[in-house]
């Protein structure tokens, strides 16, 4: 599972990046998690507001700072409805 966090690093990307890194832990999540800082590479990727998080390319939060729950209960769902096992393979 690829996991983006899309923000130009302001404290509220920031404090999203942190709660994706635990919610992935708190599942025992092996994610590929990265931050995409560069303006035009995150509207690229069709982020309009920040901070966002896209999983396998998909916007899945945008414009607010999700809780370490939100992203469990999202992550979750993806990982379900994706074919992820419990291994994340």
């Amino acid at each position: 599972m690829r996991i983006q966090v899309a923000g130009p690093g302001c404290p509220n990307c920031q404090t999203t990046e942190k709660n994706v890194f635990n919610a992935c832990a708190e599942l025992d999540l092996p994610g590929d998690i990265s931050h995409v800082y560069n303006v035009a590479e995150f509207m690229s990727l069709g982020v309009k507001r920040t901070p966002a998080v896209l999983v396998d390319g998909e916007i899945v939060i945008a414009g607010r700072v999700p809780s370490v729950q939100d992203l469990v209960t999202v992550l979750s769902a993806k990982r379900g409805g994706r074919g992820y096992d419990e291994a994340g393979d």
